[in-house]
């Protein structure tokens, strides 16, 4: 139990700065296939799975050659795609606005769920072949997705900024930046 809390604690820290990365780095587009470029669900669980995919190069050493790694590793970052908009879009239709401390514990939990999963998953038994394969696969699709859904969100709620209105790049908004220097006279 004590490798999923560290493990959730530095992932949440890397997923953290991921949400101010596209700032720090004065926009580079590059870097924001994986931070935010916004304040959409999408963007919020994209710096929830690129840590995730990041852990994975210790994860990958540590139980790279267990049969069950990539169902493990797929399965949890199934986590918080699923996690993050059920409880945000769940708790919006209550309380009819978003909620800034439930959006952060629902970041955190959605990452500590992941690495459960994974660790639970990798521990089982073996899994049928296919399974593994296919999880790769998904794995795989689920990194390419990163950069088609930045570059090109579909027109859904799930990609579109509350505040701008607006979806992808187009829709970053100065509102929260609070790297960005004020201009003097």
């Amino acid at each position: 139990m004590a490798e999923i809390f560290i493990s959730t604690i530095i992932i949440a820290a890397i997923g953290t700065l991921a949400h101010f990365l596209y700032d720090l780095t004065n926009h580079n587009k590059f870097i924001g296939i994986f931070a935010a470029v916004n304040e959409s669900t999408w963007e919020h669980i994209k710096i929830a799975l690129t840590p995730m995919l990041l852990w994975g190069l210790y994860d990958g050493f540590v139980w790279g050659e267990n049969p069950n790694y990539f169902l493990a590793k797929f399965a949890s970052l199934m986590v918080p795609i699923v996690f993050i908009p059920l409880i945000f879009y769940s708790y919006k239709a209550i309380f009819r606005k978003p909620i800034l401390i439930i959006d952060i514990l629902t970041f955190y939990v959605a990452i500590f769920l992941g690495q459960f999963v994974f660790k639970t998953i990798v521990t089982l038994p073996e899994a049928p072949y296919i399974c593994g394969y296919l999880a790769c696969a998904g794995t795989f699709a689920l990194f390419g997705a990163y950069a088609v859904l930045t570059l090109m969100p579909l027109e859904m709620l799930i990609f579109k900024d509350p505040i701008s209105k607006k979806y992808g790049y187009q829709a970053h908004t100065e509102t929260f930046n609070i790297f960005k220097k004020k201009k003097t006279k």
